[in-house]
Parts: C-alpha cells; structure tokens; sequence
C-alpha cells in the first residue's frame, strides 16, 4: 500500500467517523474534454427532517520533499475543481484534507494563510496516525 492510499484511507475513516457518508470514490466531474477525479464524495448523515451537506474532498498527503511545490500543485487543482464543481451547478462544497503536521507547520505561515483565505481554500484538517478529523476550517 502508498502513503497516498495510506493516507486516503485514513482520510476517508476520519471522515466516516465525523459522520459523514462516502458517495463516491471517487467523485468524477466532467466539464468539456476534461474529467476530474477529486477524490470523495460525501453526505452528511443528519436527521430525516434536516437536508444534509454535500462534500467534494481533495485529499493531500504533503509527504513531497517540497511542501511549497506541492502546495502550488495542490492550489491549482483546487481551483480547477472548484470551477468545475460551479459550473456543473453542483451543490457541493469543495474541501482539501490535509494532514495534522502539514497544517501545523505548513499552513500556519503567514503567506500560506494569505493565499488559503483569498482563494476561499476550505480546509478538513486529519490525523492519518488515529484516523479523526482534528479540524474545520471554513
């Protein structure tokens, strides 16, 4: 097993476990000549008499040597998932899952933050190591 599929089940255990239902695995998107392949879907489990949200996950590992290179990969994915998730008038909400140590250390810099808060990055922060979603970040 990768430390993508590693992390990816780890991310997908967390988010069962914060009560989420997984509907695709992934969640295909086609707009034009292009398909995306984000990597879940996900409703939330409410009550019968409250609708649900509905969630697109990213899940990144930032195990690269270049946690600013993979960054940069990471943001234009988002972003073009994002467009697509509008233009299909899709009513879910785009997430990236990124791990405890990478949001930490990563994501807590100054210009990180800048560039997360300007292009509305919603973030699911996980723990591979116990398998939990640690944080929201909206």
């Amino acid at each position: 097993m990768s430390a993508k599929d590693l992390y990816h089940n780890a991310a997908r255990t967390a988010l069962e476990h914060d009560g989420w239902q997984i509907t695709h695995d992934p969640l295909s998107v086609e707009l034009d000549d292009f398909k995306y392949e984000i990597d879940l879907g996900a409703d939330e489990l409410v009550a019968a008499e409250k609708s649900g949200r509905k969630i697109a996950v990213e899940i990144k590992t930032f195990l690269a040597a270049s946690w600013t290179s993979e960054f940069h990969t990471v943001l234009g994915q988002f972003i073009n998932y994002r467009y697509a998730l509008e233009e299909k008038n899709s009513d879910r909400i785009l997430y990236l899952a990124v791990p405890v140590d990478a949001f930490e250390e990563f994501f807590q810099l100054r210009f990180i933050q800048k560039v997360v808060r300007e292009q509305r990055i919603k973030l699911v922060v996980y723990s591979a190591k116990r398998k939990e979603i640690v944080a929201w970040i909206e």
